[in-house]
């Protein structure tokens, strides 16, 4: 074992214990070694079905956190590191986001300049913010120069960019699974975070504090995941591996997520949003998984949505075979990593779609409640040319 397995070793056992101590799910100590036996968390408990022979088909929790994380090797930078990924996506520029900086120690960095230029143009003007107080107009054809005259200050351009757009994302460049996600708008009386109402001078201070965090576009959702639940983005979640054998990419498992009340504002399956398994072929919806709120609760099935009552099971995903097929040729295109999760949210009804982010080792819990990813015996190859089991 080299000295970065090592590392990266240690580190997932780390997670792997971190994630137990903080379980709200407490099995009796018997229940709980025979888990531990087999790599599994408690919490995993009461979303699978585990029993001595089942046990076997699943992706277990040792498995995910130590050696999913060796499957991209030195390449899984490309994902755990959102800017980079950004660059990557370059190819398929209609299917990402637009960030237009990032903000580090106090400083605003332009990521994609000419999205930040466009927005300073007004019928042939450009409106630039220089370093003390006042603004210069001028014309469109000096766009360049005075951009770059405008302020560095990162509070300043984030609540600049809020007046154009009404919405941002701010995310942490080396965040995953959800966490250290800042959703931004303006609001009659101020600013909201993550739902929280915040002052002007409060927001300035929030943005301030960050370190690396790209100032995203909000992505508005279209049609049909807004009518699945309208108060948070509902993303799509794909697992893509690539068969070394057939020289292709395939799609192990799909998945729709569903945002609730317990989840707000995101759609994370983890702090109680749903899953619902999505056919490959069909595009149709599943019955959605909502993983238990309390100790001794098992996973609840929802045909319809919990909150608004609004059909869930049965419904196609709009433009299925267009999506399902792009993002195939992404993971074609990126075959150098050859194990990938997608977060892509459908913006219309026409297979148009937007890429928010991809994960080199994604969370499974939100999959496997739906069935163990080892019965499927090309996913389970893949495992085992790449020693996860």
């Amino acid at each position: 074992m080299n000295v970065r397995t090592l590392y990266h070793t240690a580190r997932g056992l780390q997670g792997l214990a971190g994630t137990e101590y903080e379980s709200d799910v407490s099995p009796p100590l018997q229940r709980r070694l025979w888990l531990w036996r087999r790599g599994f968390l408690s919490r995993s408990d009461a979303i699978y079905d585990l029993d001595e022979e089942s046990a076997q088909d699943y992706v277990n929790d040792y498995q995910r956190f130590v050696r999913t994380k060796r499957i991209n090797g030195t390449w899984s930078v490309a994902l755990s590191n959102k800017l980079l990924f950004h660059r990557v996506m370059q190819p398929f520029d209609e299917q990402r986001m637009t960030v237009y900086g990032m903000v580090a120690d106090g400083s605003f960095h332009s990521v994609d300049a000419m999205a930040e230029r466009s927005e300073l143009t007004d019928g042939g003007s450009v409106v630039a913010e220089s370093a003390g107080d006042g603004g210069v107009v001028g014309d469109a054809g000096d766009e360049f120069s005075r951009a770059e005259g405008r302020s560095h200050n990162a509070a300043q351009r984030v609540v600049e960019r809020l007046e154009v757009e009404d919405s941002l994302v701010l995310k942490w460049v080396h965040g995953g699974g959800g966490n250290n996600v800042l959703l931004c708008s303006r609001s009659p009386d101020g600013y909201r975070v993550n739902g929280e109402h915040h002052t002007e001078a409060e927001f300035r201070s929030v943005v301030a504090n960050l370190d690396e965090y790209l100032v995203c576009e909000y992505v508005e959702q279209g049609s049909f995941p807004d009518e699945l639940y309208p108060e948070t983005p509902n993303t799509l979640r794909f697992i893509t591996m690539y068969d070394e054998v057939d020289h292709e990419p395939f799609i192990a498992a799909v998945i729709h997520r569903i945002g609730t009340g317990d989840s707000e504002p995101l759609d994370n399956f983890t702090q109680g949003g749903l899953s619902a398994a999505i056919d490959p072929e069909t595009g149709e919806l599943g019955a959605g998984a909502r993983p238990p709120a309390h100790s001794g609760e098992r996973v609840s099935w929802h045909e319809t949505h919990p909150d608004t009552g609004t059909q869930i099971e049965g419904r196609q995903v709009p433009g299925w075979q267009q999506i399902r097929d792009s993002v195939l040729e992404m993971a074609s295109t990126a075959s150098f990593l050859p194990y990938i999760g997608w977060d892509v949210i459908v913006t219309d009804d026409d297979g148009s779609f937007s890429v928010i982010e991809a994960n080199s080792y994604p969370g499974l819990k939100s999959i496997q409640v739906h069935g163990p990813l080892l019965a499927d015996d090309r996913v389970r190859r893949f495992y085992e040319r790449h020693d996860v089991c």
